[in-house]
């Protein structure tokens, strides 16, 4: 399936989203005490709006600070239609906050599951473009009238040493045939997306002028392909987006895929054995991590966040960036509760995700804390490590 360094990445995606729908049912639970203490507009009565104000930001106070406690907490007597209220918003926003992580830990295996399926379709839209000239290329040969020139560059990407590797691997035989990845019904949108879109591209016409191109020549026409049409012309990514719900955030990650197939054959043209990117051997094993790193982050969260204060004293908390937030709560679970991952492996994928999901001062940020922190939980007995290769603090 996928490596865990994807995962990581789907999991903090993932937890990102559970903070925006966190924040999005907060909003929503306000909302309804706020509406609760609005003047009745049906009634005759005279109504005090002073108290109806006054009441609204006293339930106001009283659930947010019941928001991470089992009972209500307030400091004064509330009347009976403010306590009445604030049950039912804390009701509205545990249960929809239950909801929302129940999908989202659902949807993100589902996502990941179906990553390997868009990659391969990438590839073989590639290939379905030189399929595409080789039998252009046939009906010339067999319609042009003898006295016709006929340059022979114009079949390269048909005999494109790249794709030719990939179309006779096993390996990707039988990937696509496992993960369904069959494109037979797009043989009209073939042939429009490569006279509108590969045909018009400035490297593709130099490429065709080229008698014997390279396998140099052959890798970067393809790549090229791949990044200026296949993952840009928005008529290809609807294709996508309509086999994937989830596209905006899985479109980079497959795209890096897509790309390592290429650079896979490239690097190793001469070898025999995989063409396709590293997988990974055992997915029941790494959908556990996957799923574990997802809801022990957000069980933690309270705990991981209080760590985080204390070692950001001279921040508040609430300024640092969100993502940082959730990279550094990942960081942490992911040191105390999986004691076969290294924790200098640990800190570098962390690290890595910073740089590209996060702001550009958060990758010194992000190590210098968890250096810290990493210190003082070994210290303290809560980062137990034990395997092969691995110290056991006992």
């Amino acid at each position: 399936m996928l490596n865990r360094r994807i995962l990581r990445v789907k999991a903090f995606q993932n937890l990102y989203a559970f903070e925006q729908c966190k924040a999005s049912n907060l909003n929503l639970a306000k909302d309804l005490i706020r509406e609760a203490f609005q003047p009745d507009l049906n009634t005759m009565e005279v109504q005090d709006k002073g108290l109806l104000k006054k009441e609204a930001a006293e339930a106001l106070e009283l659930f947010t600070n019941s928001l991470n406690n089992d009972n209500l907490k307030s400091g004064k007597q509330s009347n009976d239609k403010i306590i009445k209220e604030v049950k039912k918003a804390l009701n509205f926003y545990q249960s929809a906050n239950h909801k929302d992580f129940e999908f989202l830990a659902k949807n993100m295996v589902a996502s990941a599951e179906r990553i390997p399926q868009l990659y391969l379709f990438a590839i073989e839209i590639l290939l379905a473009f030189g399929n595409h000239v080789a039998m252009e290329g046939e009906k010339k040969k067999k319609f042009s009238p003898e006295k016709m020139t006929f340059h022979k560059g114009e079949l390269n990407l048909s005999n494109n040493k790249i794709l030719s590797k990939i179309k006779n691997s096993q390996e990707f035989k039988s990937a696509t045939i496992r993960q369904m990845a069959n494109i037979d019904d797009l043989e009209l949108e073939i042939r429009e997306w490569f006279r509108d879109y590969v045909k018009p591209l400035e490297s593709y016409q130099a490429y065709i002028k080229i008698e014997e191109p390279s396998l140099e020549d052959d890798f970067e026409i393809a790549d090229d392909i791949l990044k200026k049409v296949i993952f840009k012309i928005e008529a290809i990514l609807n294709y996508f987006s309509e086999k994937d719900l989830n596209w905006t955030e899985n479109k980079s990650v497959v795209r890096s895929l897509a790309s390592k197939v290429l650079k896979n054959i490239k690097e190793n043209f001469d070898a025999e054995g995989e063409v396709l990117p590293e997988i990974a051997l055992n997915w029941e094993e790494d959908k556990d991590f996957f799923q574990n790193i997802f809801k022990l982050t957000v069980e933690n969260d309270d705990v991981n966040k209080d760590l985080i204060a204390k070692r950001t004293q001279n921040w508040d908390i609430e300024r640092i960036a969100q993502t940082d937030k959730i990279i550094l709560s990942m960081a942490i679970t992911e040191m105390k509760n999986f004691p076969s991952i290294p924790v200098k492996v640990t800190i570098n994928e962390y690290i890595d995700i910073s740089k590209t999901y996060s702001t550009p001062k958060s990758k010194q940020f992000v190590n210098g804390l968890l250096d810290v922190l990493s210190k003082e939980l070994t210290q303290n007995g809560q980062i137990r490590k034990s395997g092969r290769g691995l110290l056991d603090n006992r």
